[in-house]
């Protein structure tokens, strides 16, 4: 039997997972003395590293004296929580990540629940330690008492500590020891995290838990091996979670070893491998011995709660800017997202008109944002959540959502959640000045929240939010209160007119820019929606005036990014996305459709 550990890093949103995946493979001497690496090396898709953080769960794996540890990295968004889920099933031992001063967060407490439930054993590690307002002993009780709240084990209580400042590269076992490396880490691991169960003198047993896809070999299944021995050109059985079987052969085995994948010829129970040649294959799915096919129990994946509609876009500059335009290429494209994001749904509901099912905005905007860079072009619809009939009462989602706020500022953001419906669990100072306050508020009324909470707060403000459950729904939610400044004419904006336009609210472009009719240029410092002409020129005449050369002054515009804009629309507006821009228009372009529609 080898000798392998598996654990995973689980923690809030930016607490230090994939710097602290960095120093693990550093510190093991895992990269060899020539090779070069980046920082945050396991975030390796272009939207990660720009927005520093994790959305896909990647594994990776280390050699420390003989042992081999696989390590995952997980995502610390509530919008990608299905993927820490699937990944713990996975692993033995967990290393958990907090905040030396945040302490514990939503997601902590959403990551806890999930491994104390099946039954792993934690490793805390305090990150940050080095941080001016680190409190290093509060967070230790914080994490005491949540594990307590949470029903751990007595086994599960009696965690280890390590304090570790992962950027640095530093751990210690004790806040009074001096400095030292990451070795008390590794040492910790082999010694707390049990060694895989499994025999590789059984049927062969694996199960899947994420997917990849390679242009050459078709989808990969990354799996781990629960029993027995998988061998490169097996024939095996697939079984699915709806109880088919299908038969198949292995034709490609990969290994991990630190961010390089290689190819091998076998692999034994316990350990954490990739496999090829199998198209049907999905997450969940046991990879059995056709001679005796023991599958292992179906994974639950987390259902989504928010739906949008991708739909061809038919504005009057359509196909100008990009590549694929047409209902069979957007088609194609999102259906081939879903072959490898098991916690997204996709349903066509029209002519070229799809509704793509997620956790989140987060997750949508970056399947948006992955799509525009390729070349797409196409709209997307006001984010709806899904409503439930449970019992036969209309649910709808919660979340969990907690805010930490200059206390200055805590009145305001508590009277504006107040009109949405949210219901006020505690308050807590944090030092420094600031608060933090619980909330449990319904799903809805947090789309197009953050641009108003950041306002009212200075951007001093962090917000952060988990799913809950489904709940009875709660009646109407406030949404945008101000209306939209929306163009009467086709053509590009001009200074001259943009300056008359500016005192009736925020423009959200410059001067010189496409607009057409039925097209959003600002919003409106009313309720109502106001039509203007942004493309008005200056009168000229041959009378001399005083008044003639006074400067025209433009207020800087209000740069609306996809998130933005996304959370910024109501239900009868549209965005409509290019490779090269983001415009904000109404579903209806003329006044008359707009008076029509309003009718019925």
């Amino acid at each position: 039997m080898q000798k392998i550990r598996n654990i995973a890093v689980i923690a809030h949103v930016d607490h230090g997972k994939t710097t602290m995946v960095d120093g693990l493979l550093e510190q093991s001497g895992t990269y060899g003395t020539h090779e070069q690496h980046d920082e945050r090396a396991m975030d390796s898709n272009a939207i990660e590293k720009e927005r520093g953080i994790t959305i896909l769960s990647k594994n990776t794996a280390i050699r420390y004296k003989d042992y081999k540890i696989n390590i995952i990295d997980t995502p610390g968004h509530a919008d990608f929580g299905g993927e820490v889920e699937r990944v713990l099933k996975m692993v033995d031992g967990v290393l958990v990540l907090v905040d030396a001063y945040e302490g514990v967060m939503p997601q902590t407490k959403f990551v806890v629940k999930k491994m104390l439930a099946l039954g792993k054993k934690p490793i805390v590690v305090i990150n940050k330690i080095d941080k001016p307002s680190a409190d290093p002993e509060r967070v230790v009780d914080e994490m005491f008492d949540l594990f307590a709240a949470m029903d751990a084990t007595e086994d599960q209580l009696d965690f280890p500590i390590i304090y570790a400042a992962a950027r640095d590269g530093i751990a210690k076992l004790n806040m009074d020891d001096p400095d030292g490396n990451f070795e008390c880490i590794f040492e910790t691991i082999l010694s707390q995290i049990p060694e895989p169960q499994g025999d590789k003198e059984n049927s062969m047993q694996a199960q899947v838990f994420t997917l990849d896809y390679d242009n050459y070999v078709g989808k990969i299944g990354i799996s781990r091996i629960f029993n027995g021995v998988i061998r490169k050109g097996d024939n095996i059985v697939l079984a699915k979670a709806d109880g088919e079987m299908v038969k198949g052969k292995i034709s490609k085995l990969i290994g991990f070893h630190g961010l390089n994948r290689m190819e091998i010829q076998e692999a034994e129970a316990g350990d954490i491998v990739a496999f090829a040649g199998l198209e049907t294959v999905n997450v969940g799915d046991t990879i059995c011995d056709p001679a005796n096919p023991m599958p292992l129990d179906p994974m639950h994946i987390e259902e989504p709660t928010l739906t949008v509609v991708f739909s061809v876009n038919d504005s009057p500059l359509a196909g100008q800017e990009g590549k694929h335009v047409t209902s069979n290429k957007i088609k194609d494209r999102l259906e081939s997202e879903m072959t490898t994001n098991v916690a997204m749904k996709l349903e066509v509901v029209g002519e070229g008109k799809f509704k793509v099912s997620g956790r989140g905005e987060l997750q949508i905007t970056v399947l948006a944002e992955n799509m525009r860079r390729e070349g797409y072009e196409f709209g997307v619809s006001r984010p709806e959540v899904i409503v439930r009939e449970i019992e036969g009462i209309k649910c709808e989602p919660f979340e969990h959502l907690v805010i930490d706020v200059p206390e200055e500022f805590s009145g305001a953001v508590i009277e504006k959640l107040g009109k949405r419906k949210a219901e006020m669990k505690s308050m807590v100072p944090m030092g420094q000045g600031f608060q933090r306050i619980e909330f449990e508020i319904p799903a809805r009324a947090l789309i197009g929240f953050r641009g108003q909470f950041l306002t009212d707060t200075k951007g001093e403000g962090i917000m952060n939010h988990s799913f809950l459950e489904f709940r009875p729904y709660s009646g109407t939610v406030e949404s945008r209160t101000y209306g939209a400044l929306i163009s009467m004419e086709n053509g590009d904006t001009l200074a001259y007119s943009l300056f008359n336009i500016q005192d009736r609210g925020v423009l959200f472009i410059g001067p010189q820019t496409k607009v057409y009719e039925g097209m959003i240029v600002g919003e409106h410092s009313r309720s109502n929606d106001l039509v203007v002409n942004a493309i008005k020129g200056k009168a000229q005449s041959n009378v001399r005036s005083s008044g003639a050369d006074e400067a025209i002054k433009l207020v800087p515009f209000r740069d609306m990014s996809l998130e933005r804009a996304l959370e910024w629309i109501e239900e009868d507006e549209l965005l409509e996305i290019t490779p090269k821009s983001i415009r904000i228009r109404k579903k209806y372009l003329s006044e008359n459709e707009r008076k029509r529609y309003s009718r019925k």
